[in-house]
């Protein structure tokens, strides 16, 4: 068989996938959506905390207006939480938690560089932040050691390893990018309100 009529083999598979491509973004959305509708009814449900954290420039974020932007961040990843567990205007949607990621992004995880854990096997070209990376395991390490000494180590690591949060903007950018995903794919053929409603709308023109 001919390179080509491999290739020929291989884009005929593609496009046999293809009627399954609903899938992916399906998956996108089961995984997404949990993490803001959490996060959203968190923020509402203690919305005096929320408004204090996102207003007080001491600990806090030193946001103007911080009840309205408590009010718009948590009812944004509340309801397009909701909207994209279902694929209901899945794009329309995308589009608010984008920006909601990219401001969580620059105000509260900026300035700790992009690894959200400490983990120097992981690093990446991009880190800018090498410091809180040496500064945290050095931490790591002492916390563990006094745990070794003075507590139950065997119970308190049971269920997983002590580490410090470096709380990097590792995962704001990655949710960032599945929502783009979205926001170009679409709720998915076969797997969303979106694809039906548009399935109707053509079907009735």
């Amino acid at each position: 068989m001919s390179i080509l009529h491999k290739l020929q083999s291989v884009q005929t598979v593609f496009a046999k996938i293809q009627t399954a491509e609903g899938i992916a973004p399906l998956l996108l959305r089961i995984y997404l959506a949990p993490i803001f509708i959490k996060a959203g009814y968190g923020k509402l449900a203690s919305f005096e905390n929320t408004a204090a954290y996102f207003g007080n420039p001491d600990w806090g974020l030193g946001l103007p207006f911080p009840e309205l932007m408590a009010a718009m961040a948590g009812g944004t990843e509340l309801i397009g939480g909701w909207l994209i567990l279902f694929g209901l205007a899945t794009r329309l949607a995308a589009v608010p938690l984008m920006f909601t990621m990219v401001v969580a992004a620059v105000t509260a995880h900026w300035q700790f560089g992009w690894h959200a854990l400490p983990e120097s096997t992981l690093t990446v070209p991009w880190e800018w932040r090498m410091d809180l990376i040496e500064g945290a395991n050095e931490r790591k390490e002492a916390a563990r050691s006094l745990l070794q000494e003075y507590g139950n180590y065997s119970w308190l690591t049971e269920n997983g390893s002590i580490t410090v949060l470096k709380n990097g903007i590792e995962f704001a950018a990655t949710y960032f990018v599945m929502l783009l995903v979205l926001l170009f794919t679409g709720g998915g053929r076969y797997t969303s309100i979106d694809h039906f409603i548009k399935k109707s709308i053509d079907k009735a023109a």
